[in-house]
């Protein structure tokens, strides 16, 4: 049965559900979520899809499943890759997603939104520059870990990988400049050149250029 997930283009969060699906071999199709035209707050989506009002949400027969780490570990279960080689691995990739979820991602996200996604006149200014100092300080952790690595955990891609680059290879500006942050420059190019990778825009419905 082909795995089904609830996604739009985006989303970062979902982008993270979606590339570890595309990467692992699995079966799956993206199912656009209007999130724009105001779908994750429409009664009947979160009665029948998610009840927390969010995307991504992966069906895979009768089950049910959303947070994209939450996915990301039924993927490397399902498919027996990304979740690492043994328990340490494991808690360490698990450090790393809740660390995304928290510092990284979870700051990015809004900053692009907030930036890009708004009318110019409601775009909050003194909150922009918070975040983006946040984001400054988490691109920092990130870019020293990587420095002597290929990947965040261990000697191969896994969860932690799929889930810190999120929102890294999205085109619209929201403070982060590739450049500023060489380890992590040459980490998402080694990313990209895993076979099978997309952009998000590539691999879910929805784009900026539907509402032009």
């Amino acid at each position: 049965m082909t795995i089904q997930l609830y996604c739009f283009g985006e989303s970062g969060n979902a982008y993270k559900a979606a590339l570890a699906l595309e990467l692992s071999g699995l079966d799956w199709k993206p199912v656009k979520v209007d999130f724009f035209g105001g779908q994750t707050r429409q009664p009947d989506y979160r009665a029948q899809i998610n009840n927390m009002g969010e995307a991504p949400v992966m069906i895979d027969g009768d089950l049910r499943l959303t947070q994209s780490g939450v996915i990301q570990d039924y993927v490397a279960e399902k498919a027996g890759k990304f979740g690492g080689g043994d328990a340490t691995e494991r808690r360490e990739i698990m450090r790393w997603v809740l660390w995304d979820n928290h510092k990284l991602s979870g700051v990015a996200g809004m900053t692009r939104f907030l930036m890009n996604f708004l009318p110019e006149d409601k775009r909050p200014a003194e909150v922009i520059a918070f975040s983006q100092g946040r984001l400054k300080a988490a691109y920092g952790v990130l870019n020293d870990h990587l420095d002597g690595r290929d990947w965040i955990v261990g000697d191969e891609l896994t969860n932690a990988d799929l889930s810190c680059c999120g929102d890294l290879y999205y085109p619209e500006p929201f403070g982060f400049d590739r450049s500023d942050w060489p380890h992590i420059d040459a980490w998402l190019t080694r990313l990209s050149e895993t076979p099978g990778w997309k952009a998000p825009y590539d691999l879910m419905p929805g784009s900026p250029a539907d509402r032009a």
